[in-house]
């Protein structure tokens, strides 16, 4: 079953081959003769120094019909194509194993990549652990550009039509018109890399801002390198995807520099193994991230993160889709250490930025996601629950069943109940390497949880049931993501195939298909080496990319065109010096297009009539399902050719698939063809004996009703009862007949598997719901800050799940929620759509609107109820800003609502909302919203995420009956009842029943906060003492306390609980009425969201002894540019654009660990703009953005070091800074030294050219002119222990579960993590 036809040279011999983490993958083909499939350790030194090299050498011996010699060149006469992908670059990216670089990088950016976005990888850990960089040196270099135009410029202030002047004024490669604000210092580069290279440098990344479209600077930079003697130089104007963000791409250069020449040198070993120690006359290719072959000469490390799972992706499309039909498919591969999904629907997909291991990376990539550790996750019983990883245990020790004393883990699960067969599975394991999976001890161990989980639970459930129990959360667990890579773009799931692949693909592929609600299931018979046999039907491919700059309309077309073709010539020259024919290369033409003024672009593929706008649209309102108005213009940022040299593979595996099952009879399966009968555990029935079938013994057109197990050399495929297995000429098909299969149940007692599942299923929903807000609002805010948050609730309003991306969201919608479930009881009915902002209806700030639908049962009582909140970009204010940083009373904030009855009767209230939203203008100095249609467009999406949530709970209601979600709905909450009451009782004996903690704001205002903690793992936090409100913004409506509460003690718990309104059912919490944490109905409370809120998770940490402070802020900064006119010319009042983000500080030290430097911390994650688009889209220039060194409080761990960020005017623009810890440093703990204080200032410039530096305090608004820079410098954490004494050191890195278990690292980050990443790594 050759892939590729016979070469007419005579040479005969085809070889793909994938390079695991723990296997080597071969698959080989030769005419006349069968496939030869291998399958052996990627490491095993004992026998052999390089996988590949073996594999190759035992395809040869068998072909050949005689053994060659390990370590005796290998003969190349009968070599035709040799296909490769490796984790050479994956495994040095992982486990930091690259090569010792330097980074050059534009003055003012020496921490660029340490601070990345300023997010921190998981919400909720105390102890934050930033990703490390790979470079060992930075230096910065003289040079400085800027674009010189700004696309929020409505009033045309800056010419770009204007001639270049040389040195000054040039354009750049994408029309834009660039500035040369300082040019190269190439004396001084001189100096820097001489140094370097005296210091053994001999690898170099390059990345100066705005390369991407005037890469001048950085090559001038890389030829004086290469003239100093480096050997690998990374320019990222080069390496990456010449796409616009810094930070991405001068990652991927520091990557290129640190991967690229471990690559080569595994290369020159590689090749050593061949006689002549050469590859000439032989086709080697490599597979790129991209799904791309390359010729193994231009192979880079930056390209082959992904090369093995590109490799399965590419065998699943060529091998499981079916071009008749189009039907799309899922791609599911599961293995041992990994567990990845895609979806192919006739074209590949790409990202072109994601992230590995820490590393952001810019360069296509298939949109691959890892979302599980495969096989190898850890089985956990913690806090009641069933809980399936993350935590890995990798490939060594590897599971339990591995015999070198690992945990127990989904393979051990599978091995437990039948459905993996240890006399069919290759004896590889032990010490020696030569015995088989042990049963025995697999069984012992799941025989002591079941007894530690009934002791606790009160339950008698088997040592099966609790097996199953585990592969049922696992499942559950995958299914999350993969609604979010199909529905969360608009595509219905069920209307899918799945195909499976991978070594544990086949035991759980009926399972998650039924979950999902796929019908057919497809399994290749190559499936456990797809991503080899994918290498040997991939295609060489060369990509072109350029960055542009036009608006698409009928001047832009011509200009579009000559640079598409532009771009092909290139791609033609780069595929014809591969071997490739003209007559052989196909050309997929792209255009990355946007809406004007967002910033969410889409790679446009041109379809058949050329048409891209009509393309553009079409994919928009599948994917967020609007559009704008047709007067909204439509940028073009990039323009891409995809070449692709048709290299002899075909896809004839895929058409196979189509004519089969649409013309194959089909036959029962003959009883003789049983080879044994097995006893398998299924959740419907139990322990079942169950047939066991050898696939190579069954013939095309037989069909097996499950239960049943097939195995093959490298696989087992799993039939659940009902199911039909339908074997084909290169397939297996499971059709899975969804009425025979159901297990859904009603049973009214709580199961504790059953809980599990039910916590997936509450926060799938709302995860969900979150999706589709996402996708369907219109403001930056929402749709790309991601400033949002969506929940479930319980006829009570009480809080059941909760997705947040801001903590300070978590927990606190519930009030709001409760004041309208108080405010309508009994009058509600179905189709009204509440809305609120109000402090004193559960609201936070007045910007965060909170959209609330209740659901009714068949009682026509409310069942749930579901909440959308998002921050509204403007609800007018003083100034023109929700958010004036001298605001003092509530009416300067915006528009107010306690309560607003947004849809009834089918009717939504837009003139009403509108007048609302317009109300702020009868206050002095205020304005109404400029934005009316951004709200009205927002909140219909806020009540489309409602609508998702009410119709999943709905379904699940209908699944499994009102009377059972209820029942698991309170038992969720109570089991996040049960963990904080553990928590509670451990803290009473290890810290004592009564705690406390004061702090103070920089105003002197102070927050006081006892903590009373009883045996029965109640506590009492009474904030009585606080200070009364103030005259001041800084005021905390009570939910915000509520939030930081809940959120301090899930940092406390260290572990996953459901976040839900049991979390405060052991909590009593004292608000005195009058205090700036409780204040009166008219007090301003903005900034009591972003600046409070940190303060009071400060002040809870303190009270446990838990870390030092914080940065205890947010550092709110804005900025605001005039613009527009009406309809006579009269300049409009309120701000034309305005930009705000919250900036990273020092996060404090613990008993554990430092604290992490320049990172967001407590109640916010929101990412920093990267330096770019900032200037891009506003008239700003980012002169320095770098951590503040010695910031952070001494201490044996020190303090987390804070931030400048320094950005001056192009125009006159009116700043706004909300800071705290100007004047009060963050504390230390135990000993530990204060943090470093925040400072803001306005650095004015005089005529004369110097400059005048202004302290601003704490919080200001001024109006700053062109020259004029704000430079902000926020605090440091504080340390912990005094400097100088010693104490037993616990490494956070080392995330040490049972001895054994490592944290999962996704080896790929495509579109789910880019979403699921701003969500807060919530797992």
């Amino acid at each position: 079953m050759g892939s590729i036809t016979p070469n007419p040279s005579g040479k005969r011999i085809k070889i793909a081959i994938d390079r695991g983490g723990t296997f080597t993958d071969v698959w080989a083909s030769a005419p006349n003769k069968p496939d030869v499939v291998l399958k052996l350790l990627s490491v095993d030194p004992g026998n052999y120094q390089d996988a590949p090299t073996e594999g190759i050498r035992r395809v040869l011996s068998i072909y050949g019909g005689f053994e060659i010699p390990r370590g005796v060149p290998l003969p190349k006469q009968d070599l035709d194509i040799v296909r490769m992908g490796t984790t050479v670059a994956t495994n040095a990216l992982l486990e930091r194993k690259g090569r010792r670089h330097a980074l050059l990088v534009t003055k003012g950016f020496r921490d660029l990549l340490r601070i990345g976005y300023q997010s921190r990888p998981r919400l909720f850990d105390l102890d934050i652990v930033k990703p490390e960089v790979l470079f060992s040196e930075v230096r910065e270099i003289e040079e400085r550009v800027t674009i010189e135009g700004f696309d929020e410029d409505i009033d045309g202030t800056v010419k770009t039509n204007v001639d270049e002047i040389p040195g000054v004024l040039v354009r750049g490669s994408s029309g834009d018109l660039m500035r040369i604000l300082k040019p190269l210092d190439e004396s001084g580069v001189k100096d820097t890399l001489q140094e370097l290279r005296q210091m053994g440098m001999e690898s170099v990344a390059i990345c100066f801002t705005h390369s991407h479209i005037f890469g001048g600077h950085e090559r001038r930079v890389g030829e004086l390198a290469e003239e100093a003697g480096f050997n690998h130089i990374s320019l990222s104007s080069e390496v990456a995807a010449k796409m616009i963000k810094m930070v991405p791409r001068g990652s991927s250069a520091s990557a290129d520099a640190y991967l690229t020449p471990e690559i080569k040198q595994y290369l020159r070993g590689f090749v050593k193994g061949f006689e002549g120690s050469h590859l000439d006359n032989i086709k080697c290719d490599f597979m790129q991230s991209d799904g791309g072959l390359v010729n193994y000469r231009g192979f880079s490390g930056l390209k082959g993160i992904l090369s093995g799972p590109a490799g399965g992706v590419v065998g699943c499309a060529r091998t499981c889709y079916e071009a008749t039909s189009k039907t799309p498919i899922v791609c599911f591969d599961m293995g041992g250490t990994s567990t990845d999904v895609s979806r192919f629907g006739g074209t590949f997909e790409h990202v072109f930025e994601s992230t590995t291991a820490g590393v952001t990376i810019q360069s296509p990539q298939l949109d691959i996601n890892t979302v599980a550790a495969g096989g190898g996750s850890i089985l956990f019983w913690r806090n009641g629950l069933f809980a399936v990883g993350p935590e890995s245990a990798s490939s060594h020790p590897g599971p339990a069943s591995y015999r070198k004393g690992g945990p127990l883990t989904v393979t051990d699960a599978n091995l437990f109940l039948g459905r993996l067969v240890p006399d069919y599975f290759p004896k590889i394991f032990g010490r020696s390497e030569k015995e088989a999976l042990d049963a025995d001890v697999v069984a012992g161990k799941f025989v002591e949880l079941a007894k530690s989980i009934n002791a606790e639970t009160g339950k008698s459930m088997s040592p099966e049931e609790i097996a199953y129990g585990y592969l049922d959360v696992a499942n559950e667990a995958m299914c999350r993501p993969i609604r979010s890579l199909t529905e969360g773009k608009g595509y219905e799931i069920s209307k899918h195939r799945l195909g499976v692949f991978g070594g544990a693909g086949g035991q759980h592929a009926c399972e998650i298909a039924l979950k999902l609600g796929i019908q057919t299931v497809i399994i290749h018979k190559y499936s456990s080496i797809l991503s080899a046999y994918g290498m040997a039907l991939a295609d060489v491919v060369h990509e072109e990319q350029e960055p542009t700059n036009e608006f698409y309309n009928g001047e832009s077309l011509n200009i579009l065109s000559q640079r598409v073709e532009g771009l092909k010539k290139k791609v033609s020259t780069q595929l014809r010096e591969q071997g490739i024919l003209e007559e052989d290369i196909e050309y997929e033409c792209y255009l990355n297009m946007r809406y004007q003024g967002t910033e969410t672009a889409m790679m446009v593929l041109r379809p058949a009539d050329g048409d891209y706008e009509a393309e553009f649209l079409r994919i928009h309102l599948r994917e967020f399902s609007f559009v704008f108005p047709a007067a909204r213009s439509i940028l073009v940022d990039d323009v891409r050719v995809r070449g692709i040299g048709k290299s002899g593979t075909n896809d004839e595996d895929g058409q196979g698939l189509g004519e089969e099952l649409a013309n194959m009879k089909f036959r029962s399966v003959l009883e003789s063809l049983v080879e044994k009968e097995t006893s398998v555990y299924f959740k419907s029935g139990g322990m079942q004996t169950t047939p066991l079938y050898m696939l190579e013994k069954l013939s095309p057109g037989m069909s097996i009703i499950g239960p049943a197990v097939i195995i093959d050399k490298t696989q087992t495929l799993v039939i659940i009862p009902g199911a039909e297995a339908r074997i084909l000429t290169s397939h297996v098909v499971i059709e899975i007949n969804a009425s025979k299969t159901s297990t859904a149940h009603a049973s009214l007692t709580v199961d504790p598997i059953q809980l599990s599942v039910f916590g997936h299923r509450f926060m799938s929903i709302a995860e969900q719901m979150g999706r589709t807000l996402q996708k369907t609002a219109v403001s930056l805010n929402i749709k790309e800050r991601l400033d949002f948050s969506c929940a479930i609730f319980g006829p009570d309003a009480g809080l059941v799940a909760n997705a947040p991306h801001i903590p300070v969201h978590l927990g606190s919608m519930s009030y709001a929620v409760k004041y309208q479930h108080e405010l309508y009881k009994g009058q509600l009915k179905p189709g009204d759509v509440l809305c609120s902002n109000h402090p004193e209806s559960g609201g936070t700030h007045l910007p965060d609107i909170t959209v609330i639908t209740p659901i009714f049962g068949d009682d026509r009582q409310v069942a749930f109820y579901v909440a959308a909140r998002g921050h509204h970009t403007d609800i007018g204010g003083y100034n023109g800003t929700s958010m004036p940083p001298e605001s003092t009373e509530l009416w300067q904030e915006g528009a107010q609502m306690r309560s607003f009855k947004l849809i009834e009767n089918d009717y939504f209230d837009e003139e009403g909302i509108i007048k609302v939203l317009l109300d702020p203008a009868k206050y002095p100095g205020c304005n109404g919203s400029r934005r009316l249609s951004d709200n009205i467009s927002d909140l219909k999406a806020q009540v489309a995420a409602n609508n998702k949530g009410a119709t999943l709970i709905q379904a699940l209601m209908c699944e499994y009956t009102q009377e059972v979600v209820q029942l698991y709905m309170l038992a969720i909450q109570n089991n996040a009842e049960i963990a904080v009451r553990s928590y509670l009782s451990q803290a009473l004996k290890t810290l004592g029943p009564k705690l406390s903690a004061v702090d103070s704001m920089d105003n002197g205002s102070e927050i006081h906060l006892d903590v009373s903690i009883s045996e029965d793992g109640t506590a009492v936090f009474d904030f009585t003492g606080t200070s009364c409100e103030m005259l001041s913004n800084l005021n905390a409506p009570p939910a915000i306390t509520y939030s930081a509460i809940i959120y301090s003690l899930r940092l406390l718990i260290g572990s996953d609980i459901p976040m839900n309104q049991g979390c405060l059912a052991p909590i009593s919490v004292i608000l005195p009425q009058g205090s700036f944490l409780n204040p009166s109905a008219g007090p301003a409370v903005c900034a009591g969201n972003t600046q409070t809120s940190q303060r009071v998770v400060d002040v809870i940490l303190r009270a446990f002894s838990a870390a030092a402070a914080s940065q205890g802020c947010m550092n709110c900064l804005g900025f605001f540019g005039s613009g527009g006119s009406d309809a006579d010319g009269n300049p409009l009042s309120g701000s034309a654009y305005a930009f705000g983000e919250t900036i990273a500080g020092g996060s404090g030290a613990t008993s554990r660990q430092h604290g992490a430097n320049a990172v967001a911390v407590h109640m916010t994650n929101t990412r920093i703009t990267d330096p770019e688009s900032l200037e891009k889209r506003y008239p700003v220039i980012l002169r320095e953005f770098s951590i503040r060194d010695g910031s952070g409080g001494k201490g044996v761990h020190n303090g987390g070091d804070g931030v400048v960020r320094d950005i001056e005017c192009r125009a006159p623009l009116k700043f706004s800074v909300i800071t705290e810890r100007r004047v009060i440093a963050p504390y230390g703990i135990e000993g530990g030294g204060e943090g470093g204080k925040g400072a803001n200032y306005w650095v004015k410039k005089n005529l004369d050219g110097t400059e005048r530096w202004v302290s601003m305090g704490p919080k200001n608004m001024v109006q700053m002119q062109a020259g004029d820079r704000c430079v902000i410098h926020t605090p440091g954490g504080g340390g912990w222990g005094i400097l100088g004494s010693t104490v037993t050191k616990v490494q956070a890195e080392d995330r040490v579960v049972d001895g054994v278990g490592i944290v999962h690292v996704p080896r790929a980050a495509g579109s789910i993590a880019a979403f699921q990443e701003t969500q807060g790594g919530q797992h």
